[in-house]
């Protein structure tokens, strides 16, 4: 049990110390400390100095990780061992980037060879649609996508087209659709010509209720506008493994793109399901993000602990979480293109690290995965900063920024990177009684003025931030982010103790919400009371059915 190790113990041991020292006498105590606890990997540039840690800390975070054999499970995951113990895969998302031409054999089969081809079939079909060779059911070139899909099939391809929205091919638009909400998809619809549009419907199963939901009205949509069965081969794809539910939904199986059960939904972007972004940006622009990410991970397998930036960013986020009491994590980018990134990361983060049992089936015995949040900056400074400096509890956070703006415009870029590194450095600073009263005064306030606002403008600082910067958001810097965070969080699971590629915690809601569909009436349907749930459930269903009843919307 990792709580009951030496190097647990001596950490426990240094918090004690710590949470008795301010940040800012580290940095005093230490003129190199920036030096020291700064590295760069990949295009990536990490600083993590502005934690409450020490060289000290460092060294029994690096024996924790140690005594978690960090190292040993990095390996397993690389090679393919089946390390996604309850669901009995591989974890292989590294495979899909890999572009080292290194064999890769699962299950006696050579993956790096099915990869490829997976990839080249990704690019033949992006060409053809981009150049305008492969046209619509009039002759029209295809120059809209939408995908139609939901969690991973969603967040991961929404965020980097929206992140690489400068590398945008002219003439090319792209949608994303989830929500089982109707309106999500009636609004889309509104925006969309049928001879124009190719949908791409993103489910591994071909089953997910609410992709297929959506699937079926695009396809009757489709329908009532012009399209006919044999078109819908023309105007659909499917990222799925389930070839006869593809085939009998009208598409081509020529037309079905394929991942394999070592992909998680959360770490698939790689592969077909990234079909959205290569469409968007070009292949050329896919292949890039890829090799970015295959950079980072070159660097996180050879590099050892103490200088690998994604197990140096996990063993921090330990120290913040276990040590320190930061149940909330927050992703605050400064770049407007990366405004769907903290989305991103609640799903890869929280739902691999939301676990509190053991992959041997007990009760974990420390905190796992924090609360993660964020917004893009500036617009966070307006909205929940407030509470990161002056609220009763503390937060960790990283900030996020390119030093050069994608689209450079007067002095916009220079004020953004200013309050990226002010935020920083006033969480990390804060600002003291003294200081306050002595600012006061300047101003010349009346004793009674300074006596009554001082206690309120003092910041406690001390709040521990890492700062993550880039050259600039390109489609390889970007690739290297992502693959940083992948890294991150596994590592995190190892040490804690949990398996970071199941999700079991999705499903429960799944059944109940099948049951209940039956349940809820049609529009204008008197239904008898039921009383299959608990009190509440039941009172909820009975109103809905009454008011679809009455009103009949």
């Amino acid at each position: 049990m990792i709580t009951q190790t030496d190097a647990w113990r001596a950490l426990e041991t240094d918090a004690e110390v710590l949470k008795l020292t301010h940040t800012r006498a580290l940095f005093h105590e230490d003129p190199m400390r920036f030096e020291r606890f700064s590295l760069e990997a990949a295009g990536i540039f990490l600083d993590f100095s502005k934690n409450k840690f020490t060289q000290k800390t460092l060294k029994n975070l690096i024996m924790l990780a140690a005594s978690a054999d960090l190292e040993d499970a990095r390996e397993r995951m690389f090679i393919g061992e089946k390390i996604n113990v309850t669901e009995d895969r591989a974890v292989l998302h590294t495979a899909l980037r890999d572009f080292s031409n290194r064999a890769l054999e699962v299950g006696g089969e050579d993956i790096s060879i099915s990869v490829r081809a997976e990839r080249e079939k990704m690019r033949v079909f992006s060409q053809s649609l981009i150049s305008g060779e492969t046209k619509g059911f009039t002759g029209a070139p295809l120059d809209t996508v939408v995908n139609i899909g939901i969690g991973g099939s969603d967040l991961g391809p929404q965020m980097v087209v929206e992140a690489l929205r400068p590398y945008w091919l002219k003439g090319r638009r792209c949608f994303f659709v989830t929500n089982v909400d109707g309106q999500h998809l009636a609004d889309t619809l509104t925006q969309l010509d049928p001879e124009r549009t190719l949908f791409i419907i993103a489910s591994k199963t071909f089953t997910t209720q609410e992709t297929m939901t959506n699937a079926a009205s695009a396809r009757e949509w489709f329908l009532n506008r012009g399209g006919s069965e044999a078109d819908i081969a023309k105007h659909f794809v499917a990222l799925s493994t389930n070839a006869p539910a593809v085939e009998a939904f009208g598409i081509d199986r020529e037309n079905m793109f394929v991942f394999w059960d070592w992909v998680g939904g959360r770490y698939s972007l790689w592969s077909a399901i990234g079909l959205s972004i290569a469409l968007q940006v070009g292949f050329n622009n896919f292949e890039k993000l890829l090799r970015g990410a295959y950079d980072m991970d070159e660097h996180f397998r050879t590099a050892p602990l103490g200088e690998n930036m994604p197990a140096l960013l996990a063993l921090i986020g330990v120290w913040n979480r276990n040590f320190m009491d930061c149940g909330v994590h927050a992703i605050l980018p400064y770049d407007q293109h990366l405004n769907r990134f903290p989305a991103y990361l609640q799903q890869a983060d929280m739902e691999s690290s939301g676990k509190s049992r053991t992959i041997e089936g007990a009760m974990a015995p420390c905190a796992t995965g924090p609360v993660v949040f964020g917004e893009p900056g500036t617009n966070g400074q307006h909205a929940f900063y407030q509470l990161m400096h002056q609220g009763t509890d503390v937060m960790s956070a990283d900030f996020i920024a390119p030093a050069l703006s994608q689209t450079p415009l007067g002095d916009h870029h220079e004020k953004l990177l200013a309050n990226f590194l002010a935020q920083t450095e006033a969480l990390m600073c804060g600002k003291s009684e003294q200081d306050v009263r002595e600012e006061l005064t300047d101003e010349g306030r009346t004793p009674q003025e300074i006596d009554r606002l001082a206690s309120h403008k003092v910041f406690p600082g001390d709040r521990p931030t890492n700062s993550i910067l880039m050259e600039k958001l390109t489609p390889e810097s970007l690739g290297a982010l992502i693959a940083l965070y992948e890294h991150k969080i596994f590592c995190q699971g190892v040490i804690w103790g949990i398996n970071s590629f199941d999700q079991w915690g999705v499903e429960l809601g799944k059944v109940l919400a099948k049951a209940v569909l039956l349940e809820l009436a049609a529009i204008g349907e008197a239904k008898p009371a039921i009383c299959a749930h608990d009190a509440s459930t039941n009172g909820l269903i009975n109103w809905i059915n009454q008011i679809r009843r009455q009103k009949g919307g």
